[in-house]
């Protein structure tokens, strides 16, 4: 690390000779894969930018120039050339690096991001923003291939190409190999067409052309269709060209010698410029290479074989998810699935391969994918949406608006709900109780273990009108498996255990730990009940009145937000029961964006351990019983 170890902000690399840049590469790839392998992460993304990066930070100004990285799981380099260098082992850790770019972090960080789509419409932001203040820094935005299937990114791409704004989007193509048209005669040409000779020369012959008397601007329109014919010949431009953008490309994303030339010129001209750039998944890491979609996002791996350091030896709960799904499908042909760029991550791919016909990944669309389940289901399919909670934020109005309205038999599985470790602020899946319980038709789901997951999914697909079911990324608990799934009473819960003291009534994975504190309340001879609440909505109404008549005090668990979810859902029966008088508690996640860490450390931080309830517990017993024993 004898060039990295020099670098402490991008002042630092411009002093470097270019000659020097790939030997700085080289070390920058090791770097991230030492750090990676010991801890997680964006491996094989990262490892496929690493000269863009350098290149981007070598002709730019930065921070005065703007980078925005769009999803930014992409910036470790980034970070490593803007001051993180040392910091960079706590990458993704509790209170250490956050694996995507955070402006409370860097000054060198310009958008917080975590999904794919939103860096083009930020950094349209940012260049109306420049000029509205009289500006003249550069705003440049690196988007992924995959984000071009997002509708966000054209929507923003056709609003900067209408404003005309200075401003340079950098499409990282990562999905092509780099065939013939991306060698040296296309670098050369790319960096004459978009010198300031060639540019100045097209400007003024168009203005010479349009000054003709009678025929100059018929001329000149005639000459900018022949141009936009031979690029829609020879380039894969002509979208971008439709959308008002320049189109630069495609180069070869890991040759300083093409990157460094074209970029400083393409940064020279007016208006809204694409520049595709060809790179390579998880370059200078064999296993990465091979396999690019498990490195995409992995844990700790071996360096030497790239097999993952540790398993449980347990099925995940997007295993069992998904293996009931495929069952289920053998025996219905209604059955469509359907998830949006989340193939593998789902666990879908086996139903793919099973039902190629029955799947669709419709790419970076959310939106596109409720509403396509929604199409489906008018039709006497049924459609299944696979998606991670914090995704599922994006289709919130197409679940209200084309799935619940009509009622439509349209199931929503959703995976890495609650927390989920080191990916933090924006993958954590807090909210999915709170904004589906209001929505009026939708049933919501959340298995206390992997057992009852399979008797949800098959109650969903039952249930003639929209339901969801949503669980933990994670081994599952290794709970004994039903030969069959089997569907549920709609909106009845599960009483685990009887109790006089209190109650604690849970929902999904906080169930067996509400149980365990249960257990070690009795050792002190507190008495407290267990409910499995199962529905968040529709409420087992009957069983909660019945228990809260029974006891002292009654808390509600939850790994989702207090703010409106399964505990706020309990106090509205009981209030609306006429059962005011039982002291409660609400425990779950607070109102902020909870930070990144393992499980483990999160539940514990967040009380949502057996020994947290346990705790809380006798907390709010405490006043009851220092009452009773005054009364004594």
């Amino acid at each position: 690390m004898q060039l990295l170890k020099t670098i402490e902000s991008p002042a630092d690399l411009k002093r470097l000779p270019v000659d020097q840049l790939p030997f700085l590469a080289e070390e920058i790839r090791e770097q991230i894969i030492s750090v990676t392998s010991a801890v997680g992460g964006h491996l094989a993304s990262n490892l496929g930018v690493v000269e863009l990066t350098l290149a981007l930070h070598y002709v730019l100004q930065t921070p005065k120039d703007k980078i925005v990285w769009d999803t930014s799981n992409q910036a470790y380099t980034h970070k490593l050339l803007t001051g993180r260098r040392q910091q960079f082992s706590t990458l993704r850790q509790y209170g250490g690096l956050s694996g995507f770019c955070k402006r409370e972090e860097s000054i060198y960080d310009t958008f917080n991001a975590g999904h794919a789509g939103t860096g083009v419409s930020a950094a349209v932001g940012m260049a109306v923003a420049r000029d509205l203040e009289r500006q003249d820094h550069k705003v440049v935005c690196v988007v992924g291939d995959g984000a071009m299937t997002s509708g966000m990114t054209l929507e923003a791409m056709e609003h900067a190409g209408g404003l005309q704004k200075d401003l340079l989007v950098i499409l990282n193509d990562n999905q092509m190999s780099i065939s013939p048209n991306v060698g040296s005669l296309s670098a050369y040409l790319n960096r004459t067409f978009t010198g300031e000779f060639i540019t100045r020369m097209r400007e003024e012959t168009g203005h010479l052309l349009r000054a003709i008397p009678m025929i100059g601007s018929s001329i000149s329109r005639m000459a900018h269709r022949a141009e936009e014919l031979a690029k829609g010949l020879i380039l894969p431009g002509l979208l971008f060209e439709e959308l008002g953008f320049r189109y630069v490309g495609p180069l070869d994303g890991h040759s300083f010698e093409h990157l460094l030339g074209t970029c400083e010129n393409v940064l020279k001209l007016k208006g809204p410029t694409l520049l595709h750039v060809i790179t390579k998944k998880g370059l200078g890491y064999e296993p990465a290479m091979k396999d690019p979609v498990w490195f995409h996002a992995c844990p700790a791996f071996a360096r030497e074989t790239g097999r993952p350091l540790k398993s449980s030896g347990k099925p995940s709960y997007t295993a069992v998810a998904m293996n009931t799904l495929t069952r289920l499908a053998r025996e219905d042909r209604r059955i469509v699935a359907i998830t949006a760029a989340m193939s593998e991550g789902t666990g879908l791919a086996g139903f793919a391969k099973e039902f190629p016909e029955r799947f669709h990944d419709v790419g970076i669309a959310e939106q596109h994918a409720l509403t396509f389940a929604a199409g489906l289901a008018t039709q006497g399919a049924r459609p299944v949406v696979a998606m991670y909670s914090t995704f599922l934020q994006r289709a919130y109005d197409q679940v209200v608006h084309d799935v619940a309205t009509q009622n439509l038999p349209v199931t929503i599985l959703i995976d890495r709900a609650g927390l989920v470790a080191e990916d933090g602020t924006t993958h954590h899946g807090a909210f999915d109780y709170a904004y589906l319980r209001h929505v009026p038709n939708m049933v919501v789901m959340a298995p206390k273990d992997e057992n009852e997951l399979q008797h949800m999914i098959k109650t969903a697909l039952s249930y003639e009108g929209p339901a969801s079911v949503r669980y933990p990324r994670g081994s599952a608990l290794g709970t004994q498996m039903d030969p069959f799934p089997k569907r549920l009473p709609i909106g009845q819960g599960e009483l685990l255990r009887e109790g006089s003291d209190i109650a604690l009534m849970a929902v999904g994975v906080t169930v067996m730990p509400a149980l365990q504190a249960a257990e070690r309340l009795a050792e002190e001879g507190i008495s407290a009940a267990v409910v499995n609440a199962r529905f968040v909505k529709p409420l087992d109404h009957v069983l909660i009145a019945e228990v809260a008549k029974k006891i002292k005090c009654l808390m509600t668990v939850e790994e989702g937000c207090r703010m409106g979810g399964f505990g706020s859902a309990v106090l509205e029966s009981l209030a609306d029961q006429g059962i005011f008088s039982i002291p409660t508690r609400v425990l779950g996640l607070p109102d902020k964006y909870i930070e990144q860490g393992p499980q483990d450390l999160l539940r514990v931080q967040y009380l949502l351990t057996a020994d947290g309830i346990y705790d809380e517990a006798k907390a709010l017993l405490a006043p009851i019983s220092l009452g009773l024993h005054e009364r004594r």
